[in-house]
């Protein structure tokens, strides 16, 4: 049981957009069972589609093609979905009566008669009620294959996939289980990993695929195994997990890919009644940006300071401009009276200061490029911890910001 996934636009073949319909499909695919072949990006071009299409659905059970639904010329989909199954397009009056009330609830703009052609749609296919848009969701079948076309809006993909898509692929289909566990970790490289846990993946059962999923300072580590008994699946995987904390349980921080360390974080915060503060400087808010991406991150994140100029660390941070001249703004000094400053202000448990030189030149410090510190507040102490984060500024950033939750995770579990 093996889908495929079909890209429609030149937006992602320019570097305009990236593609993060693809991951979502193919996880939520990945759920029920299926799982995905290939992911194959295409033109707006005609004769690209119907290859695409007719190479796919010779070795795949499931197609589903993203983009190119929208009213204007350059959108073919439909058409070209009428040319590969021999069709003609149709008028839905459902799908016209709901693009009308979408308009005339929601849009300003009066509706117009290229609006209208979105209910035009190809005679063969069952149509999928998109509830968030105008261009209805297309289900038709050509042999064994399932074509499934979908709006490229990412909001309106996903609310198809979830409600239209995966209800009917479960009820037309019997598949067999797919079931993956993600262990994640920080602190540890890949290649130091594999040196710590040769032999336990030596003596994987055969079923069970392994893999290392490498991040700028965060390994994680999936556990994948398939077939039609997902409670001995899961009983098997989750007994090799067990066994993997003796080998490296310092470096665990938790499990499941959904759970990121920023969700770790914020359910202990939640469970303990304890809060949070940033104060930010080269992170230039990446790791206040990350807490808030969480639901409910509001009832333990405070808030946080982005001084990225030293002016901004003296006057808004309270920083002494006596400390930052003896010790420079790039320093274990400046770090910790950030942490503590802004804890102060907001009035919070806990709290993470950053500051360094990310690049490309050294700026107001005379630190090197790539020296970072990371300080951590807690209700009991203040430390800072000085790294050397490499010459790459996107790498430094994102590997100072992986391991300040990492410092920060281990300070809220003592707690």
């Amino acid at each position: 049981m093996q889908a495929e996934i079909i890209t429609i636009g030149d937006e992602i073949l320019i570097g305009q957009i990236v593609d993060s319909n693809s991951a979502f499909i193919s996880k939520e695919l990945n759920k029920i069972g299926v799982a995905v072949y290939q992911i194959t990006s295409v033109q707006d071009d005609r004769s690209h589609i119907l290859d695409a299409l007719e190479v796919a659905g010779k070795r795949s059970s499931i197609v589903i093609l993203t983009g190119g639904l929208g009213p204007t010329k350059d959108d073919i989909t439909k058409h070209t979905l009428c040319q590969f199954f021999n069709d003609e397009l149709v008028q839905d009056d459902t799908v016209l009566q709901h693009i009308e009330e979408i308009f005339k609830k929601y849009i300003s703009t009066p509706i117009s008669d290229l609006n209208r052609k979105q209910a035009l749609v190809p005679a063969k296919a069952t149509v999928l009620h998109n509830a968030n848009g105008t261009a209805p969701g297309l289900w038709m079948k050509k042999g064994k294959t399932a074509f499934i076309s979908l709006p490229g809006v990412p909001f309106e993909m996903k609310n198809l996939m979830k409600n239209e898509v995966l209800p009917k692929i479960i009820k037309e289909y019997k598949r067999p289980h797919i079931f993956h566990k993600t262990i994640m970790t920080y602190g540890l490289g890949e290649s130091a990993i594999a040196n710590k846990i040769e032999e336990w993946e030596n003596n994987l059962p055969s079923f069970i695929k392994f893999a290392y999923l490498p991040n700028l300072g965060r390994v994680r580590l999936r556990l994948t195994a398939k077939g039609e008994d997902r409670e001995f699946l899961q009983a098997t995987i989750n007994i090799e997990v067990k066994k993997l904390y003796p080998l490296i349980g310092d470096i665990i921080v938790g499990e499941e890919e959904d759970e990121s360390i920023e969700n770790q974080v914020g359910k202990y915060l939640t469970q303990k009644q304890m809060t949070l503060a940033t104060a930010e400087s080269f992170t230039g808010g990446k790791i206040a940006q990350q807490i808030t991406t969480i639901p409910g991150a509001s009832s333990y994140f405070k808030g946080s300071v982005v001084s990225y100029a030293t002016e901004t660390k003296i006057k808004v941070l309270n920083v002494p401009e006596d400390l930052v001249k003896k010790h420079s703004v790039v320093s274990e000094e400046v770090a910790i009276a950030m942490a503590e400053n802004v804890k102060k202000i907001l009035g919070t448990d806990f709290s993470i200061a950053t500051t360094g030189n990310a690049g490309p030149t050294k700026g107001d410090s005379d630190a090197e490029v790539g020296t970072t510190y990371i300080a951590i507040s807690t209700p009991e102490h203040t430390f800072a911890q000085k790294f050397n984060m490499g010459n790459h500024r996107e790498r430094i950033v994102q590997k100072s910001v992986n391991k300040a939750f990492e410092l920060l995770l281990k300070e809220i579990l003592k707690f």
